[in-house]
C-alpha cells in the first residue's frame, strides 16, 4: 500500500544514512536474547559474547564446587543490560547487580531484566562506577566493557558507531586507558578472593592494561580472543591468591 511504501522509503533512508538495523527496529539480539536498545546505550556486538562465554564457564564452576552462597556478579557500566543478563540466563543460582552514570541506560537494562524474566534476580543502579555498592564479601564475576576507544578516533569509526552509539560510552580519553586507570582499583576493592574480572579490551591493550592491572594487585590469568581472533576478554584475578 502507499503507507507500507511511505514507511519502507523511511526505513531504507535512515539505513542508508548509517542507521544500524539494530537501532531502526529498536532491539538487537545478543547471547540469543532480545535486547532493547536505548540512545543511551551501546548497540551489543558479537565481540562482547567473548566475555558471556568465558564468566558463565567461571560461574559453573564455583556452583559444581559448592557455592552454596550463590554467585554474585557485579557490571560496571551496564548499558543494555545484556552482559549481567545474559550471565544470568546461564548461571540459576547467580545474582546480580549492573551500574551506569546514565540513568537512561539504566532503565534500558531494568525494562530488558523485566523483558527477560530476570528481574527477580538483579538490580540497577545510577552511580559512577567508583561508587559501586560493595557486596559481602564481594563480588565472584565482575563484567566490564568500558569505554576504550582514544577519543581523536571515534569520528572515523563506521558511521553506525560513530554516529548511533553513545560517545560517554565509548571515548576512552587521549590514549583510550583514562576509565581503565580509575577502574583497576576498583576491580581490587570489590572482588571477592575467588572471583575473577572479565574485562573487554580495544585491539592492541592487551599490554597496557594488563600493566595497569598489576600496579592495582591483580593478575592476568588469560586473554582470550573473539572470533576474529583479537584479545578481547582479559581475565584478572587477586595476585595474593
Amino acid at each position: 500500500s502507499d503507507d507500507h511504501q511511505t514507511r519502507l522509503d523511511a526505513l531504507v533512508h535512515s539505513r542508508t544514512m548509517g542507521e544500524p538495523v539494530s537501532r531502526i527496529r529498536g532491539w538487537r539480539e545478543f547471547w540469543s536474547l532480545r535486547f532493547r536498545l536505548s540512545p543511551a546505550t551501546l548497540d551489543p556486538r558479537a565481540d562482547s559474547e567473548t566475555l558471556v562465554e568465558q564468566a558463565t564457564a567461571f560461574g559453573r564452576t564455583l556452583a559444581d564446587g559448592g557455592a552454596g552462597d550463590g554467585v554474585r556478579i557485579l557490571d560496571l557500566g551496564t548499558g543494555s543490560g545484556c552482559l549481567l543478563l545474559a550471565c544470568l540466563s546461564e548461571l540459576g543460582n547467580a545474582t546480580g547487580l549492573g551500574v551506569d552514570i546514565n540513568p537512561q541506560a539504566v532503565t534500558a537494562a531494568t525494562n530488558n531484566a523485566a523483558d527477560l524474566g530476570l528481574k527477580t534476580r538483579c538490580r540497577f543502579e545510577h552511580c559512577h562506577f567508583t561508587e559501586t555498592p560493595e557486596a559481602p564479601d564481594g563480588y565472584d564475576i565482575i563484567l566490564c566493557n568500558p569505554p576504550y576507544i582514544p577519543g581523536g578516533q571515534i569520528d572515523s569509526l563506521a558511521p553506525e558507531v560513530a554516529k548511533h552509539d553513545p560517545r560517554l560510552a565509548l571515548d576512552g580519553g587521549a590514549d583510550g586507558l583514562s576509565c581503565w586507570r580509575e577502574l583497576m582499583p576498583v576491580f581490587a576493592s570489590l572482588l571477592s578472593t575467588r572471583g575473577r574480572v572479565f574485562a573487554e579490551i580495544g585491539d592492541g591493550q592487551q599490554t597496557e592494561v594488563s600493566a595497569l592491572a598489576i600496579s592495582a594487585g591483580l593478575d592476568m590469568m588469560a586473554a582470550v580472543p573473539d572470533l576474529s581472533g583479537t584479545a578481547r576478554c582479559l581475565i584478572f584475578r587477586h595476585s595474593d591468591i
